[in-house]
């Protein structure tokens, strides 16, 4: 990371199910460039978010859980932190999630906006998990609940099933243009599956039929 004043605090913001067997060793490997991006010299020293309030980085051994609630100062560098982070984490993931991310603007001024320009902050929401399925799933499940939100200011609830169902079209749609596009490439039968991995890839979200 660099020395100069960081330009951001940025926070970290998910839950992600791991495999029962993963470790914590493994664990660690998988968060090192986000733990490492803070100076530390491993997870646990890592871990501790830049909020006391805040639980940062915890590994539940029990319920083979990750949550991330987890604040770094830090400039636009640490997102190749996250994209490292979010390889590593499918490796280890047993089904979908999505991760928050927020960008806070540190050196914009809220008492005097015009001083330092309009503010950088920035929002992105990453996604993680074991194969394409899972991850179109989470994405799938973001979005309804998102345009349900939205619409039930004007409908109920209960007329909504037929936009929900066009939702279910369309990643039903990219899904299939997806397993098409690696069937292409797929190896001849007994050499393994199209997604490989053994963890259901070529198995559709369960509301894409």
């Amino acid at each position: 990371m660099s020395n100069y004043n960081p330009a951001f605090e940025i926070h970290v913001h998910g839950q992600v199910l791991l495999r029962a067997d993963v470790t914590f060793a493994q664990l660690q490997d998988a968060l090192k460039p986000m733990w490492n991006y803070a100076g530390a010299k491993s997870l646990t020293d890592g871990a501790k978010s830049s909020y006391e309030d805040e639980p940062g980085l915890q590994f539940d051994a029990n319920d083979h859980m990750l949550q991330m609630c987890w604040t770094v100062a830090g400039d636009e560098d640490f997102r190749q932190a996250l994209d490292e982070v979010c390889m590593n984490l499918n490796e280890l993931a047993d089904a979908g999630a999505a991760i928050e991310v927020t960008f806070y603007d540190a050196e914009f001024d809220e008492e005097e906006p015009s001083a330092g320009g309009a503010s950088r902050d920035d929002f992105v929401v990453l996604f993680v998990g074991p194969n394409p399925a899972s991850i179109m799933q989470v994405q799938r499940d973001l979005l309804v609940q998102d345009l349900i939100n939205l619409m039930e200011r004007h409908f109920d609830g209960a007329e909504l099933g037929g936009v929900v169902a066009e939702v279910d079209k369309l990643f039903t749609q990219r899904f299939d243009a997806l397993v098409s596009s690696l069937e292409i490439g797929k190896p001849p039968r007994g050499s393994g599956g199209a997604f490989g991995g053994g963890h259901g890839g070529g198995r559709k979200p369960r509301h894409l039929h």
